[in-house]
């Protein structure tokens, strides 16, 4: 994915001048897929040979392997990204499609939690073992979705409020505004991460062996705060770049990319905060 180096400066009208007779960008061979390939398949296998005899080298391998390869690849597409003439209004569509394919992806990812979640919640009679057919099933106590749960709410609600501060900064060509925005966003994600960290040593229930209640919920949110974690590293990336001046209010779909997920991030909490924590709340635990 190495940037072409012959690459003429922008025009005077503010789009880049590309080096070929055509508007796409023909990347130049990169080992990146390749090691990408073999990174992530270690880290499943790694994973099973960890969970089946207790073998964790081939797991961190395979860690090292796939977060150097992210790390490299997307230094490569940053590159790309402000040198002249590669990322011309076709390619940046091109872009543009991707990502929203990528979070439509993301978004069934979440509608299997929900279906598993739902599946028990409106057919307790479902939960294997269970003495009488409720949810959340006999014994569980739940977190009050007024406490920790609302709290984070405000702080994720208020994260997608900076960062349209800082989107609308950018259109306006105020960096100071842009770069302020993105790092309350940043410092908002880092505190919700906390946050959801101290409300799992307060969980009422066990993170494991507790039954069906405690599998779906630490799926569910988990995976969430894991998304929470791409997006707060995505957006600091985000705001690293704005700091050297990469984004324009012509060209900045770097950024626009990170505010998609990061709004995705937000819809998804707030479905969680609603189904899980308010409508599935059962006799609520007191700490």
């Amino acid at each position: 994915m190495a940037s072409t180096s012959h690459a003429p400066a922008d025009t005077a009208n503010g789009h880049s001048a590309s080096p070929y007779k055509h508007p796409y960008h023909l990347v130049d061979p990169s080992p990146w897929p390749l090691t990408g390939a073999f990174g992530g398949g270690a880290l499943v296998l790694g994973i099973i040979l960890w969970a089946h005899m207790g073998v964790k080298w081939v797991f961190f391998l395979g860690l090292f392997a796939t977060l150097g390869t992210m790390f490299m690849w997307w230094r490569d597409v940053v590159k790309e990204s402000h040198t002249a003439g590669l990322h011309t209004p076709v390619v940046r569509l091109g872009l543009r499609y991707g990502m929203t394919l990528f979070i439509a992806s993301e978004v069934m990812f979440f509608v299997a939690f929900f279906w598993a979640y739902f599946h028990f919640a409106l057919y307790p009679e479902h939960v294997s073992g269970a003495a009488r057919a409720i949810w959340p099933p006999q014994g569980i106590l739940t977190f009050d979705p007024w406490g920790l749960p609302f709290l984070n709410t405000m702080i994720l609600l208020l994260s997608g409020c900076t960062v349209t501060w800082a989107h609308a900064a950018l259109i306006q060509n105020d960096r100071k505004a842009l770069i302020q925005g993105l790092s309350l966003t940043v410092i908002l994600g880092l505190l919700f991460t906390g946050l959801q960290a101290w409300e799992y040593t307060l969980a009422p229930f066990p993170f494991s062996g507790g039954g069906v209640y405690p599998s779906v919920f630490f799926l569910a949110t988990g995976f969430h705060g894991f998304h929470v974690m791409v997006g707060t590293t995505f957006l600091a990336v985000c705001l690293f770049r704005a700091i050297k001046g990469h984004f324009t209010p012509e060209k900045h779909f770097g950024f626009e990319a990170a505010a998609w997920y990061w709004h995705f991030v937000d819809v998804v909490w707030l479905f969680l905060f609603i189904c899980i924590y308010w409508w599935g709340a059962g006799e609520i635990a007191h700490h």
